[in-house]
């Protein structure tokens, strides 16, 4: 694996991992990270090139103080794509990374081959909003998250001060790309039946955060998609049914 960087304009540079060989595969991480989709990267890396990169201010990379929408990193992965001269691009989008998935499908949508989202935001569904993870604490916040907190949730008393601030800068970033409590985009929902690529939409049956009845209304916004439920599974199933997770990505043609 190798951590690559390009730079475009406005100061605008980007982190991202290059990994493996074959058909090309885009993963965008969500809110908690790009830590919390390596093990996913490695996993799809065996048989394919998956290009995964850090959003701009998350994990301690630089973000351009205009650059803060989630427009603006759909247009910048829309330009590193042409720039890697990638075409029949799988984009597998995590949470927040599931709407800039969704953005990016509108934008370069003839440079890919299919959309997976994993509980991705993004859409705005009627009696169903996505929870305020902002009000949250850590364990409030992995409360919501996971079927099974207690094997998988963050302990705060075992993290460290590195860790600690890591986690909030984070969610300082996180916020700014997600219009803070808002955290989707009004008029995206309408936009989805542009999409002309298959989409796979995963779901966390235990998702708490934003909820399985939030998924099939995500499923239906596209005219081609299928909504998978993984069940003992909330928020990140690639931590907690990892083997389930790449079942299913695999079945996208």
């Amino acid at each position: 694996m190798t951590t690559r960087h390009e730079s475009f304009v406005d100061d605008l540079a980007l982190t991202f991992d290059d990994a493996g060989s074959g058909p090309a595969v885009l993963v965008l991480h969500g809110g908690g990270g790009p830590q919390t989709v390596a093990r996913f990267v490695e996993a799809m890396a065996a048989n394919a090139r998956v290009i995964a990169p850090v959003h701009p201010g998350f994990g301690g990379t630089p973000r351009p103080g205009d650059f803060d929408s989630i427009e603006k990193l759909a247009d910048a992965y829309a330009a590193l794509l042409e720039r890697l001269v990638l075409t029949e691009v799988l984009v597998v989008g995590f949470s927040i990374g599931g709407w800039i998935a969704n953005a990016l499908a509108l934008r370069a949508g003839e440079r890919l081959r299919g959309v997976v989202l994993v509980n991705g935001a993004g859409i705005v569904v009627d009696g169903e909003p996505c929870a305020d993870v902002f009000s949250l604490t850590p364990q409030q916040l992995s409360a919501l998250s996971y079927h099974d907190p207690a094997r998988f949730g963050i302990d705060p008393s075992k993290l460290t001060d590195a860790q600690k601030a890591g986690m909030a800068a984070n969610m300082r970033t996180l916020a700014v790309y997600g219009r803070a409590r808002d955290m989707a985009d009004p008029q995206l929902r309408a936009r989805l039946a542009l999409v002309r690529v298959p989409v796979l939409v995963v779901w966390g049956e235990s998702d708490r955060v934003v909820t399985p009845a939030y998924g099939r209304a995500v499923a239906e916004s596209f005219p081609d998609a299928r909504l998978e439920i993984i069940a003992q599974c909330g928020h990140m199933p690639q931590i907690e049914q990892p083997r389930r997770l790449l079942e299913l990505v695999a079945t996208m043609p």
